[in-house]
């Protein structure tokens, strides 16, 4: 699932391809929304938080309203100033390209769930894993459970503090789940946990009251930070395939500090468990869920030979 960073950068290329001018035309492809019709509304800004993208849009123009002149007119959305929330989920992307460039994606792309067509540019989300519309003022009810956004510009000065406040009310939970869980802090996923602790040096499995909180804040913050700025993030400075990350998706491959074995277990809480990778040797600790035995490699992210379509997978032949 994209992390962070990911949903970050998505947010600030949505941003400069939409923001500022109006729609003009859109169609989103999730149930009950098919019917809301966009056009017409100017694009404010589109924003992250934690893995959650928002693209804020302006009150209905009466004037602009219907899309391209003599375009069919379907019905509108409510006119106070709306929000549309996207989550990317396991494979969602949205891709910009020139309008005009390529044509309306047709009804039998079904990975397509939205289209935002500007005057200069044309957003296509495909496999999103949620889309709402809801009224701006009411974006508290999407994502006022979240914790703090660990990338908010002012996470050092508020949410940082409201982190550990948050990570700290179950001192015996581990704390790699802990940082998974989005409602203590919001962004980090499995990558960027793993590669915290490693470089703190601390099991997955350490309780929360073990661990300097502030300090793996931090080190998530910069490490998040980082990838939003790289086509291909990177926390050990290498972009070479199986060399971007010190733990993450390595199991079974020499550590690059020690050059000892690393590991994957399960952490967290049935049916929500995750995998959390590790160096035994760099990260000394509790480690409840590993059975010691040799493993493969998980997670490296090989080459596949299979290929996604709308009724699942099928061999690329």
């Amino acid at each position: 699932m994209p992390e962070g960073d990911t949903v970050l950068r998505t947010a600030r290329r949505l941003d400069a391809a939409l923001s500022g001018r109006p729609l003009l035309r859109s169609e989103l492809r999730w149930g009950e929304l098919g019917d809301a019709d966009l056009a017409g509304r100017t694009v404010l800004q589109t924003v992250s938080y934690g893995k959650q993208l928002l693209t804020r849009l302006a009150a209905a123009d009466d004037r602009l309203r219907g899309g391209r002149p003599g375009g069919p007119r379907r019905p509108q959305a409510p006119p106070e100033p709306l929000t549309l929330r996207s989550h990317l989920r396991m494979e969602g992307r949205w891709a910009v390209h020139a309008t005009g460039a390529r044509p309306w994606p047709s009804a039998r792309q079904a990975a397509v769930r939205a289209v935002l067509e500007g005057s200069e540019w044309t957003a296509v989300g495909t496999w999103l894993g949620l889309l709402d519309l809801i009224p701006t003022d009411q974006e508290p009810a999407l994502v006022g459970h979240l914790g703090p956004d660990i990338l908010a510009p002012d996470f050092p000065q508020t949410g940082r503090a409201e982190a550990i406040a948050r990570l700290g009310t179950r001192p015996e939970r581990e704390i790699g789940a802990a940082l998974l869980d989005q409602t203590t802090v919001a962004g980090i996923g499995t990558m960027y946990m793993a590669e915290a602790l490693f470089a703190r040096g601390i099991s997955p499995w350490t309780p929360v009251a073990e661990v300097d909180l502030g300090a793996v804040l931090d080190t998530a913050r910069r490490q998040l930070h980082n990838g939003a700025t790289q086509a291909v993030p990177t926390t050990t400075g290498n972009n070479r395939r199986g060399m971007t990350t010190y733990a993450h998706a390595r199991s079974g491959n020499p550590c690059l500090r020690c050059g000892g074995t690393i590991r994957v277990a399960q952490i967290g809480v049935p049916p929500r468990q995750r995998p959390a990778f590790y160096c035994p040797h760099c990260q000394p600790g509790p480690t409840p869920t590993d059975d010691g035995r040799p493993q493969s490699p998980l997670g490296s992210n090989p080459a596949t030979p299979y290929f996604r379509r709308p009724a699942g997978y099928r061999r690329d032949r």
